[in-house]
């Protein structure tokens, strides 16, 4: 006989919600209206908050294993950015009262998939009913040692630009799933899906690069935006060598020699690699720590002097290559 689904917001939360929350002792078990906890000697707590909508950031038909993985790894490529390891996290969600009760247990299935994955546990959060779209949000906390979180702004002219990964898969994974790219290549356009579904935050990796890293964020908004924002923050500009930004097999066969679409390549977001500048000395230590990490830095730039927030993309023969858009602006 089916198990009936669970009776009320209440109901919801015991069946689906206490679990997740299981591993971590703050949560109290989720009996109380908030979670409590304290922080071990000598670390601070790095606070992040994202939220997803349906038909803005994942199609209302996507798995709902992917739009929680996917819930949960925007806010860790936070914490990874900022040289914090994961604690907890809180979870608020608005869904239609008719929502179906699989759709809802997937979407904790592929939640408690990922906390293991990544040693986080949920903390509390609230759920409401909504007559629009599927609205969530995370909000996720984690541990750096005291005065030690990377900056956006500690960068300055003559350090190196780095950034881990591949770049452009998730803004080419878009444009297959809105029909306008075709790849008749499954593996690599099942890559390109996946890497916009499922980003990989570098969470082993962050904490690693405290040290090393003058300034430091995530690619959400793509990857000329986002160094305009550190160097904005940094007070300087960068050159951007467009030849030296990693792509992955898959992308250089979406790509396939077209500057329309290099260019959203670059721009598009959804990467959740860590964009970082480091002085030059570092540059040896870097390696090691990728060839160790088993995840690729690559040196894409550099940080010069001239108007803060300016990012100069150059192309193989080092003339500046023009570009429609930096990257995604909500406003």
């Amino acid at each position: 006989m089916a198990t009936p689904p669970p009776s009320g917001e209440f109901g919801r939360i015991s069946r689906y919600f206490k679990p997740l929350a299981a591993g971590f002792a703050g949560a109290r078990g989720l009996r109380d209206d908030a979670a409590v906890f304290g922080l071990p000697e000598g670390q601070e707590l790095v606070v992040t908050t994202d939220a997803m909508v349906a038909g803005v950031h994942f199609f209302p038909d996507d798995r709902p294993e992917d739009i929680a993985a996917k819930l949960l790894r925007c806010n860790l490529s936070d914490l990874a950015a900022m040289g914090a390891e994961p604690l907890a996290y809180t979870l608020a969600t608005a869904l239609p009262r008719d929502l179906p009760e699989a759709w809802l247990g997937a979407f904790v299935r592929g939640l408690a998939g990922d906390q293991e994955r990544f040693g986080i546990g949920l903390a509390g959060g609230d759920s409401v009913s909504t007559s629009g779209p599927i609205t969530l949000s995370v909000t996720a906390f984690g541990l750096v040692p005291a005065g030690r979180a990377l900056p956006r702004w500690g960068g300055q002219p003559g350090d190196r630009v780095f950034v881990t990964g591949t770049i452009g898969d998730a803004a080419l994974g878009l444009e297959i799933a809105y029909g306008r790219l075709d790849m008749p290549d499954a593996a690599a356009r099942d890559h390109l899906l996946r890497r916009l579904r499922r980003p990989d935050p570098r969470t082993g990796l962050g904490p690693r690069l405290i040290g090393l890293a003058t300034g430091a964020l995530d690619v959400s908004d793509g990857l000329v935006a986002d160094l305009g924002h550190l160097c904005e923050e940094s007070g300087c500009a960068a050159l951007l060598y467009g030849d030296a930004v990693p792509l992955s097999e898959a992308a250089v066969g979406a790509i396939d020699g077209d500057a329309a679409r290099l260019a959203l390549a670059i721009t598009g977001g959804d990467d959740y690699e860590l964009l970082f500048c480091a002085p030059s000395s570092a540059t040896e230590t870097l390696a090691s720590l990728a060839a160790d990490s088993g995840v690729s830095i690559t040196q894409i730039g550099e940080l010069v002097p001239g108007r803060a927030g300016t990012v100069t993309v150059l192309d193989a023969a080092g003339a500046p290559l023009p570009l429609a858009r930096r990257g995604w602006d909500h406003f």
